[in-house]
């Protein structure tokens, strides 16, 4: 399929300068930090009925801000997803992330605990995953502070975020800190950086490969990427996960990452559903305003995923007519 014309208008309007680059172009982590911010601010589509609150989670290393989203009509206490945000794990914040968060949470149904976990290069690796691991694991142990069933709490994230979220379920695995299910988005997966979506979209996709390099040489972790905290989907045992959903997008430089997870969740036994988003880009589910698609896929990611945490069985998403790549356990 060829891109989505919204999303190539979007990618000519970077090229040309008209738009700031959150992911590339920004000479520093500063820059590119305050970058995504402004692209959040001017793409983020509708912002659904959502009551969000500001939380802090008592960690080791120290407070950590939270947002709690609460979708109108919510059950007393009901499913819930503990959510971190992509950017490399150097960019990005409760704020660039607040309208996919509110997206989400209405869709799905459930409340969202939001982390603002550290970011490198001030906290470099394992600092993210730490926070990351720390938090679920607060969350999943004070649920009902949060309205929260601890049955029904999930794990999930977009991007870097995704690859926290897909990390942690596999730290906490067998510990009391039940995981119901994970809603990966766009995952960073393999930063061995290798596969054929990495030298198909190295440049000129909004995330390229330059951009990629640089964040793991500012988390510390060049070098590193056998290492299955670092690059989760070369963990050697994926029993005993819990069920997933993963999306990626088709014009993606992680898009291989997402589907090689799938797959080897399948063969692990693990339930696993996979969509490939037809003429889609990294970020897509961030740039509501400006790609009207995006809108309408973020709503059913969502309301595809609620059905899962809530137990049901009918957990795989409704795709409609969208052309996609499916595959199922």
């Amino acid at each position: 399929m060829p891109l989505d014309p919204h999303v190539r208008r979007f990618l000519d309007m970077m090229a040309m300068g008209v738009m700031a680059k959150s992911e590339t172009g920004a000479g520093d982590v500063a820059g590119r930090r305050e970058s995504l911010r402004v692209l959040a601010r001017l793409a983020a589509g509708a912002l659904p009925p959502v009551e969000a609150s500001a939380r802090a989670l008592p960690l080791p290393a120290g407070p950590c801000a939270a947002r709690l989203y609460v979708p109108a009509e919510a059950e007393a206490t009901g499913p819930g997803l503990v959510f971190f945000h992509g950017g490399g794990l150097v960019a990005g914040d409760l704020d660039t992330h607040d309208g996919i968060c509110r997206g989400l949470a209405a869709a799905a149904g459930c409340r969202i605990v939001s982390v603002a976990y550290r970011l490198a290069p001030e906290h470099p690796f394992p600092a993210g995953l730490e926070d990351a691991i720390a938090a679920f694991a607060h969350v999943a142990g004070t649920a009902g502070a949060f309205g929260i069933d601890p049955a029904r709490l999930a794990i999930g994230g977009d991007s870097a975020g995704a690859g926290l979220a897909a990390r942690v379920a596999q730290e906490l695995r067998g510990t009391a800190a039940a995981i119901a299910a994970q809603l990966l988005i766009c995952p960073v997966l393999d930063l061995r950086c290798a596969t054929s979506s990495h030298r198909d979209f190295e440049e000129g996709y909004f995330l390229d490969g330059r951009t990629v390099r640089a964040d793991m040489a500012a988390c510390g972790v060049a070098g590193r990427a056998e290492d299955p905290r670092v690059s989760p989907l070369l963990e050697p045992d994926l029993s005993g996960l819990p069920p997933a959903q993963i999306h990626t997008a088709e014009f993606d430089i992680v898009r291989d990452d997402g589907a090689a997870y799938a797959e080897r969740l399948t063969r692990a036994g693990i339930p696993a559903t996979y969509a490939c988003h037809a003429g889609m880009i990294h970020f897509f589910y961030g740039l509501g305003r400006l790609v009207p698609k995006s809108q309408t896929i973020l709503t059913e990611i969502g309301s595809g995923f609620g059905p899962l945490l809530r137990g049901a069985s009918a957990a795989r998403p409704d795709l409609g007519d969208r052309p996609s790549q499916r595959r199922a356990s």
